[in-house]
């Protein structure tokens, strides 16, 4: 079954980048080789309610986005119609578009305007495909809906330990609310901004705790200085520091979210911010189709 996993490994991470430090990566990468990461935990719920209906399925992103490659792969293995309202204009190209159109998503562009409108709420959406039937389920952005805490709370049961910390990169901050949902109050989560001015995902983080039916947890820090001149932008050192860790590791890495979590915890490692003693599990949000738009790593 495409929506049922075991689980992913949790292994220990042996690197000179974060020499001394008690250091397990959460593998989430390895739970679906399409459907991947964060994406498969986000989408597990919303999907599940669709068993046994035909259902059209509309969701929204960018021509990278792996939310919309994830669910072009879990639509299509569900048997259900799919379109994704894409930022940009006709006659744009990217290998994920590529991707989910041999899939049999629908593709359709939005200028600027439209895609915030379209991060508004869910009735926007409706203005721009209305053959979509009115039982259609909208997903937004990155699939961060409040049912899919869910599923991403489910990770915490697979872990071998309660760390000190857990630190995960945060697009929508959903996925770092789906940890403090599992978490119950108990550790730290260290979220890290992958975009640039997300000081706002604190609000979002609190509203989709409460929507999805679970108390407003504290227990995070967001961290919002790593996001190397905002989302999808690279640094030279980055890159660098990307291509080591793989190279010590052979844990692969994109550049978008994983890459820069890490170079942060190795930031907070080096200045001290952690107690010596601290053991920290890093979320790897998979995702690693996004990496075809960059330089190799």
């Amino acid at each position: 079954m495409l929506l049922t996993s075991p689980g992913s490994p949790c292994q220990q991470v042996h690197s000179q980048l974060f020499a001394g430090m008690d250091l397990w990566m959460k593998r989430d990468d390895l739970l679906h080789p399409q459907v991947s990461g964060n994406k498969y935990r986000k989408l597990k719920y919303p999907l599940l309610g669709l068993q046994g209906r035909r259902s059209h399925v509309v969701s929204m992103g960018g021509i990278w986005s792996n939310h919309i490659h994830a669910l072009a792969h879990a639509a299509h293995a569900l048997g259900l119609p799919a379109t994704a309202l894409i930022r940009g204009a006709e006659g744009m190209h990217s290998a994920m578009l590529e991707d989910v159109r041999a899939l049999g998503m629908q593709v359709r562009f939005v200028n600027r305007e439209t895609y915030r409108q379209l991060r508004l709420g869910e009735s926007a959406w409706r203005t721009h495909l209305e053959d979509a039937g009115a039982n259609a389920l909208w997903l937004p952005e990155g699939g961060s809906a409040p049912l899919a805490l869910r599923g991403v709370a489910e990770l915490i049961a697979e872990l071998p330990f309660i760390p000190d910390y857990l630190a995960v990169a945060c697009g929508t901050g959903a996925t770092l609310a789906g940890l403090l949902a599992g978490l119950q109050g108990r550790s730290k989560v260290l979220g890290i901004a992958a975009i640039s001015g997300g000081d706002y995902l604190r609000t979002e983080i609190s509203r989709l705790l409460v929507d999805a039916g679970y108390p407003d947890y504290q227990n995070y820090e967001l961290l919002t200085e790593f996001h190397h001149g905002g989302y999808g932008k690279v640094a030279p050192e980055l890159l660098d520091f990307s291509r080591q860790f793989v190279h010590e590791t052979s844990i692969p890495l994109e550049p978008v979210y994983t890459a820069k979590m890490l170079f942060a915890l190795r930031q907070l490692w080096h200045h001290a911010y952690l107690a010596p003693d601290a053991r920290v599990i890093a979320i790897h949000t998979g995702g690693l189709q996004g990496a075809r738009g960059f330089v190799s790593i």
